[in-house]
């Protein structure tokens, strides 16, 4: 008999918001406590007291859910079986790979790789630095130039910002003109001409043959191999290019680049390409690292991140990011660009493809694949087929006439996808998992024969010229020969996973980059085959799983943000910024106001706001910002008036970037309104905002969302990410689009901002995945928690910090800026100071300086538990009294524990303690750091010398050793 004290239901014992306690840190009951020491009687008091009323949501949001991680990977399952996974053999830019297990285990499947944030604090960072120097180094190697940045977005991505690097650096040709091969791929000519556009560029897409003929050009662009498979011999074209003052500009393919000449060696002055094809799935078209690899004259200009190698203060050798660390944060609208992030965990795991293989691996995969290609070319010419090509790598392009379409439908029976060229082609491009049984199906479909004996028979003709064969003169340094067994590469992983800071080992403080949990569920979809192994330009029947998802993603999108539409297209927030300011570019163009150039930009606001803006074709007027560190509403309506004419839109943050709710935000944006310019709200501070208020409701018309912050894609050391847009209804016609594979409900020809028509599509489940778990009020709670959290933070640190902004109930948004101007005035120790010493707690420091000099600002995000926040607090409290102790002469003002820090194990442990403070001072400032102590790897990187003296590719440590002693 059942206890009546005990009665209940087996619907009451069902938790669907089991995931809300796992991805929140503080309890409930803590929540309350939390919000009671800071001063208000529960947290509901606190958002009330923070939020203007007036952005306030007038509704809860109407989402499903919450459900439990069992049923979320249950129904996610079902949309990735209406995904059909063939074999595609599409090419352009997309192949299939095997990723190496060791590789997939321990590093894309590893949080200890892919929570770490982007290497700007280099002493925490040196594991995966050291990756991407190696990534810098393949790249080098392969193209044969002298210098190659840490990665970009994509290939079309990589391919624009080499047409504005040469049409910046060519002071001998300033033409407007860019030529492009038309047998580039689709994809990047469509990226092309929607960059080109807005900074008055022209691009001419022109025969190979005729590349310089007629007119003048500033730079041109050449495939190679080219997108139908024709490989080129490149001199004649550079010598001609440069005979008349263009520079060349070579898109290539890395695993061609084995067998074939570099394009340094022809002469060509940038080579851009895509890493996916080492061991990166395709993804339905995203993340993949691209590479850009330019001359040393150009170093000063090129886009993106540059590992170098410096040195510590110890005079041993260290990387860091070199000049292009936040170029945009510096020079803001007179930027290069407006690349942020990167694809740095891509990157990496492309970098260690490499290492794994070696020089002599990656040369038997890409002469195995060009051998199956030459077998298939040579048995469709026995039996009178006509192939295009007279030389090829890995793709071949075959006469089909009438029969096209006939032979597509009989390839899909036999489980593959065709390229369609033109109206009497097909094209067949093989990779690194074709068999020798695909290659005869193949050869059977267009009507020849290749007889099983041909396996073992001599290798057919190679398609590669003479003149373009090379040797095995690449990848010589010993990192890409010491790690081909799986125990010497597991070990290697692990060593340098532990000289990082990441999520798994403490709190990530970072303000505006909300470095909250990326819950294991989230993650597992990333790797299912089903989302991992589509082409992007699959047909749609394949991809129904895939649709399914991003229809009802986009939907909670805008269910969340208040707006009508949403583009899945941007791949970095900085895209997506960029896609916003075209929409309204577009949207002013259709009403006839083509005068319309002024974009209005808060002093605070982040750097790639100006940046973005330029590239949109726009003029950028800065607007003050108060002593609040509120927009100046007066210089507001003075350069609105001033500009009213010209006035396009206005970039604001919100919460603004001084980590505040303005209260006049719904005055700024009717404001905008009645001078006939557009609100863009950038979306770096959502996990403020999303259940609480909406921007599509308070006022603005566009917003571009950092899904690798807000909606958890994590930043995997510095990309993936993913930065769709959201906009009102008026300005819905103008999302981006794609020529390749167009997005049903759009004008064909709006612009392209990356080369996959969903940008990083298979990362986007993760997404999807979060909002499922969490539900309307799973998701409303993440902000209020966020919200509190920052508040517990700036109210335990206000009695020995200054707090710089708050709003007018004295409280802060979801981060708090530090001010420590004061007491460098006073002490001479500074906020980088500060935030090398919290590296001797165990903590990523929070972000420096920015958007003030001489700051810290911090965010906690919802998913830090109370006791890691008081850990935080005591180690900032207990750097604090050092400072006291500095400011009372009791420390040294030059040898101290703050100026010195980080101290490294090798210092301490060291039989020569030159300083007046204690071993114990340096190494456990705090009992607890004896239980669980976190190590630098090296102590403060001289960040000058790394500039004077830039290096980025990999010496031996024998060189940096004699370096360091002749330094």
């Amino acid at each position: 008999m059942t206890n009546p004290e005990c009665a209940t239901s087996l619907a009451q014992l069902t938790d669907d918001k089991a995931f809300l306690p796992r991805h929140i840190g503080p309890t409930p009951t803590q929540q309350a406590e939390m919000a009671q020491a800071i001063g208000y009687p529960s947290l509901e008091a606190l958002i009330d007291a923070t939020l203007p009323e007036q952005i306030r949501r007038a509704a809860p949001m109407n989402l499903e859910g919450p459900r439990s991680e069992q049923q979320v990977l249950e129904y996610l399952q079902h949309y990735a079986d209406q995904n059909v996974v063939k074999r595609s053999v599409i090419g352009m830019g997309y192949h299939d790979t095997f990723t190496p297990a060791v590789i997939q285990r321990n590093v894309l499947e590893n949080p200890g790789w892919y929570t770490a944030y982007t290497p700007y604090q280099p002493e925490i960072s040196q594991g995966r630095l050291e990756v991407l120097l190696t990534f810098q180094q393949m790249v080098m190697d392969l193209t044969g130039m002298d210098l190659a940045n840490a990665s970009l977005l994509d290939e079309g991505t990589a391919a624009a910002e080499a047409m504005t690097l040469v049409q910046r650096v060519n002071k001998k040709n300033r033409s407007k003109r860019f030529v492009v091969a038309g047998d580039c791929h689709p994809q990047t000519i469509a990226l092309l001409r929607s960059r080109a556009e807005p900074l008055g560029l022209m691009v001419d897409v022109a025969n190979p043959d005729e590349l310089l003929d007629p007119g003048e050009a500033f730079g041109l662009l050449v495939q190679y191999p080219g997108t139908y498979g024709n490989v080129v011999d490149l001199k004649a074209i550079t010598e001609a290019g440069h005979a008349r003052n263009t520079l060349v500009v070579a898109a290539s393919d890395l695993l061609a680049l084995t067998l074939l000449e570099s394009p340094g060696a022809q002469g060509v002055d940038v080579v851009v390409g895509n890493t996916q094809r080492f061991g990166v799935p395709m993804g339905f078209g995203g993340p993949h690292a691209a590479f850009f690899a330019t001359r040393e004259a150009y170093k000063r200009s090129t886009p993106g991140r540059i590992i170098g190698v410096s040195v510590d203060r110890h005079g041993n050798s260290a990387l860091r990011m070199a000049m292009q660390t936040r170029e945009q944060h510096i020079r803001r609208e007179k930027a290069t660009s407006n690349i942020c992030t990167a694809q740095a965990l891509l990157a990496i795991m492309a970098a260690l493809y490499a290492m794994y293989h070696g020089p002599r691996g990656l040369r038997r995969i890409g002469e195995r694949v060009h051998g199956l290609t030459s077998l298939l070319r040579q048995a469709l010419a026995d039996a009178g087929i006509t192939v295009r090509n007279e030389h090829w790598f890995d793709t071949l392009t075959v006469e089909v006439g009438e029969a096209q379409s006939t032979l597509i439908e009989a390839a899909l029976d036999s489980g593959f996808n065709l390229r369609v060229v033109g109206h009497d082609a097909v094209g067949i491009a093989l990779d690194e998992t074709t068999t020798f049984s695909e290659v005869a199906q193949l050869a059977t479909l267009l009507g020849a024969d290749i007889p099983p004996s041909a396996v073992d028979e001599q290798l057919a003709p190679s398609g590669i010229p003479e003149a373009l064969r090379r040797e095995v003169d690449y990848l010589q340094h010993p990192l890409f020969n010491d790690f081909h067994s799986e125990t010497a590469m597991l070990r290697y992983l692990k060593r340098l996973e532990n000289k990082d800071i990441s999520l798994t080992r403490a709190m990530i403080p970072l303000g505006s980059c909300t470095m909250k949990l990326n819950a294991t569920t989230e993650m597992l979809p990333v790797t299912w085959p089903e989302f991992a192994r589509l082409h992007p330009f699959a047909p749609m029947d394949q991809c129904r799983g895939y649709q399914a998802l991003f229809k009802e993603l986009e939907a909670w999108l805008c269910e969340c943000t208040g707006y009508d539409a949403m583009s899945l297209q941007p791949n970095a927030g900085s895209q997506g910024e960029y896609a916003g300011l075209l929409a309204i570019r577009r949207y002013h163009q259709a009403r006839g106001d083509h005068q319309r150039d002024i974009c209005l930009i808060p002093s605070s606001a982040h750097g790639t706001n100006p940046a973005s803006a330029v590239m949109a074709g726009m003029q950028v007027v800065i607007v003050a910002c108060d002593t609040q560190g509120n927009v100046d509403m007066s210089d507001l309506r003075d350069k609105v008036t001033q500009h009213s004419e010209r006035l396009a839109a206005i970039m604001v943050t919100y919460p603004s970037t001084h980590g505040v709710f303005e209260e006049s935000i719904v005055d700024l944006c009717a404001l905008i309104h009645d001078h006939g310019g557009q609100v863009y709200v950038d979306g770096a501070n959502l996990n403020a905002l999303i259940g609480l208020a909406a921007p599509g409701h308070f006022g603005a018309d566009v917003s571009h969302l950092n899904l690798h912050k807000t909606f958890c894609i994590p930043h995997g050391g510095g990309g993936p990410g993913m930065g769709p847009i959201g906009v009102r209804g008026h300005l819905a016609d103008y999302l981006p689009n794609s020529t390749v594979a167009p997005i049903p409900g759009l004008p064909a020809e709006n612009d392209t901002v990356s080369s996959a028509p969903y940008g990083s599509a298979s990362i986007l489940p993760i997404s999807w995945t979060y909002i499922a778990l969490m539900g309307a009020e799973g998701l409303t709670r993440a902000s209020e928690v966020a919200i509190l959290n920052a508040n517990y933070v700036a109210h335990r640190l206000q009695r020995h910090f200054d707090i710089l902004y708050t709003g007018s109930a004295g409280t802060v948004a979801h981060e708090c800026i530090v001010d420590i101007r004061p007491l460098k005035a006073a002490t001479g120790i500074s906020e980088e100071d500060v935030a090398k010493r919290l590296v001797d707690f165990g903590f990523h420091a929070p972000t420096m300086s920015f958007p003030v000099a001489g700051t810290l600002m911090i965010e906690p995000t919802e998913s830090e538990s109370l006791a890691e926040l008081d850990r935080f607090c005591d180690a900032m409290i207990a750097i604090r009294e050092e400072i006291r102790r500095v400011e009372s002469g009791a420390l040294d003002a030059e040898d101290n524990p703050l100026k010195n820090a980080p101290h490294t194990l090798s210092l301490v442990t060291s039989d020569n303690w030159p300083h007046s403070y204690t071993r114990q001072q340096a190494a456990y400032p705090v009992a607890s750091l004896r239980q669980d102590k976190y190590w630098a790897p090296v102590s403060r990187v001289d960040n000058v010398y790394g500039d004077r003296n830039l290096f980025c590719a990999c010496p031996g440590m024998e060189v940096w050793q004699e370096e360091s002693a002749t330094e």
